[in-house]
């Protein structure tokens, strides 16, 4: 293949076509190179196209809240009481830096997505 920028969609498709057949090459190998440097266009037209949106942070929490069955009740004394554990789950009310240095200590979410900002509901 003759390496060239990613332009469409189809140049994208290609490139990882491409990618698959030479992926397991040796490193120092002219296809090894070749994967090197396909690997760094498609990343670059990805996150051009396809960029990666910072998780929302309730949306993070209910999600390890399911994966360690925790219910919401489980988050009372965590975040407050029962009625703020409500308003911080149906986004009602924004998380403080006491509530995200507990929720990172307790769901090992990184206080990196925590922080992040939210559009509260009405």
């Amino acid at each position: 293949m003759t390496l060239k920028p990613i332009k469409t969609e189809n140049d994208y498709n290609d490139a990882l076509a491409r990618l698959e057949v030479i992926f397991d090459s040796a490193p120092d190998s002219k296809e090894g190179d070749e994967a090197e440097i396909l690997s760094l266009l498609i990343e670059n037209y990805e996150n051009q196209y396809y960029p990666i949106t910072a998780p929302d942070p309730i949306e993070a929490i209910k999600i390890r809240m399911e994966e360690m069955n925790l219910k919401q009740k489980d988050l009372v004394g965590v975040i407050g009481g029962k009625s703020r554990v409500s308003e911080i789950l149906n986004k009602k009310k924004k998380l403080n830096v006491d509530m995200i240095r507990e929720l990172e200590r307790i769901l090992k979410i990184s206080a990196s997505v925590l922080v992040n900002n939210y559009q509260l509901t009405k």
